[in-house]
C-alpha cells in the first residue's frame, strides 16, 4: 500500500468549496498533503489547504495543469473539464471518481439514458437539444402539461428545475439542451451514499429522507434514519447498489430517488462526490462521509457507515431580503440547545437561499431530533450586517 499519511503524496481536488472544506477536516486528520483548484480566491477552501491554485474548472489547461502537479486527483463537484481529465488519466494520473462516469453524470440525459440502458427504475422522459424542439413537442401534442423540465447542464440547489404547468411557464425557459419528465406523485424524497474502492470492496449509508423547500427546491432537512419501511430502505439500497455496479464506479455517490405511492423506487439523479445528504454523517455516523470518501479513492478498507444516533441536518441559506457581509444571528441561543452543532462555511458574503452552512441535530429518538430541527431552523438566521 502507498504511503499517504506524513508523506510527499499530493491529493489533488478540483473545487475549492464547502465540501472540498469538510474534506479537508479529514485530509488534515490524516495528514494528507492537498492541493485545490478553484476560480475564487475567496473560496472556503483558500486559506486553509496546504495548496490553492486559482484556476477555471472548465478550462482545458487550467485543469490539465493542475493534473501535473499532484499524484491522485478528485472532484468536489462534478462541472470539471473531462478531456483535460482523459488526457491526464491516459498520462498514468488516477482520478476518481473516473472522467468516464463524470461525463456520464455532468449530463442528465446521457444519466436518464444510462438508467433506461441498464433496466434502472426512473421517472419517463424525453430530451431535447433546445426549448424550441420542446415547444413544437407541445404543440404537435406529443408532450402535456404538467411536467419536470431540467436543464442538461450545470444544474444545482434547485436551479435548472422547473416543474412546468402552463404555455407561459414553457416560454420562460432558457434555450439549452434540456429532459423533460413526467411529474410523478410521491410519498418521498430519499437518497442513499454508496462508498466503492478500486478493489470492489462496496458499503452503503442508511437511506435518507430529505425535506424540500418549497419555493427555492433546495434541501432543508435531510433525516437519517429515513422514517419508511424496512422493505422499502431496502429496495432503495438495491437500486444504488445496482448503479454503482453497473459503472464500476469508485468514489462516492449520492443517489437521490422517490418513493412513490406504491411504494416503488425511482431513480431522480445521482451525484458523484460527497453530499448533502450524508453531512448528518459528521455527528451521527462512525464514519462520516468526507473520511470515507478519502477510504474510497486512496482504496483504503471502508469505514462503518452505521448511525451511532439519529441525526438531522439543517441547511443554513440566505435569508430572503438580505445581501452582503454575513450575520448569524441567534447562533449563541442554538448552542445552547443539547446535540446542536452548527458547521459555518467560511463564505463572507450572504445572499438569499445561498448556502452558508449546516447544523446538525443528534437524538436518540428521531422524532424529537426533527422537533429541535425545527426549532432551530426557525431561531437562526443567515443576514446581512
Amino acid at each position: 500500500m502507498k504511503n499517504y499519511f506524513s508523506s510527499h503524496f499530493k491529493l489533488g481536488v478540483l473545487g475549492g468549496g464547502q465540501l472540498g472544506r469538510m474534506l479537508l477536516a479529514e485530509t488534515q486528520k490524516f495528514d494528507i498533503y492537498t492541493a485545490i483548484l478553484d476560480s475564487s480566491l475567496e473560496a472556503p477552501c483558500a486559506q486553509i489547504c496546504n495548496e490553492f491554485h486559482v484556476g477555471n474548472l472548465l478550462d482545458f489547461n487550467d485543469v490539465y495543469n493542475f493534473g501535473k502537479k499532484v499524484n491522485l486527483l478528485t472532484i468536489e463537484i462534478e462541472n470539471v473539464n473531462i478531456d483535460a481529465l482523459e488526457k491526464l488519466e491516459a498520462e498514468g494520473l488516477p482520478i476518481y471518481p473516473r472522467p468516464k462516469d463524470l461525463r456520464i453524470i455532468q449530463s442528465k440525459a446521457r444519466q436518464k439514458l444510462f438508467y433506461t440502458d441498464h433496466n434502472i427504475p426512473t421517472a419517463p422522459f424525453s430530451h431535447y437539444a433546445y426549448v424550441e424542439e420542446l415547444k413544437h413537442s407541445y404543440q404537435n401534442n406529443i408532450i402535456d402539461f404538467p411536467f419536470v423540465w431540467k436543464a442538461a447542464r450545470f444544474g444545482y440547489d434547485g436551479n435548472g428545475v422547473k416543474i412546468v404547468r402552463n404555455y407561459q411557464d414553457l416560454e420562460s425557459l432558457p434555450n439549452v439542451e434540456c429532459i423533460t419528465e413526467k411529474l410523478i406523485p410521491f410519498k418521498n424524497e430519499l437518497a442513499v451514499i454508496v462508498a466503492r474502492n478500486a478493489d470492489g470492496a462496496t458499503t452503503t449509508y442508511p437511506v435518507v429522507e430529505m425535506e424540500f423547500h418549497p419555493e427555492a427546491n433546495q434541501v432543508e432537512y435531510v433525516i437519517c434514519p429515513a422514517r419508511i419501511d424496512d422493505s422499502v430502505a431496502k429496495k432503495a439500497r438495491e437500486v444504488a447498489l445496482t448503479i454503482v455496479d453497473k459503472l464500476d464506479f469508485v468514489g462516492l455517490l449520492a443517489v437521490e430517488m422517490f418513493q412513490t405511492e406504491n411504494d416503488e423506487i425511482l431513480v431522480n439523479e445521482v451525484a458523484p462526490r460527497t453530499h448533502n445528504s450524508g453531512h448528518y454523517s459528521i455527528e451521527a455516523s462512525y464514519t462520516n462521509q468526507f473520511e470515507q470518501h478519502l477510504r474510497t479513492i486512496l482504496n483504503l478498507p471502508l469505514g462503518n457507515t452505521d448511525s451511532k444516533v439519529g441525526g438531522i441536518m439543517v441547511n443554513l441559506v440566505g435569508e430572503e431580503g438580505f445581501t452582503g457581509d454575513v450575520h448569524y444571528e441567534n447562533i449563541e441561543e442554538i448552542l445552547q440547545i443539547d446535540g446542536v452543532t452548527p458547521h459555518i462555511y467560511g463564505k463572507k458574503t450572504t445572499k438569499p437561499f445561498r448556502k452558508m452552512g449546516h447544523v446538525t441535530i443528534v437524538d436518540s429518538d428521531i422524532n424529537k431530533a426533527r422537533k429541535t430541527a425545527q426549532k432551530v431552523k426557525e431561531t437562526i438566521r443567515v443576514i446581512s450586517k
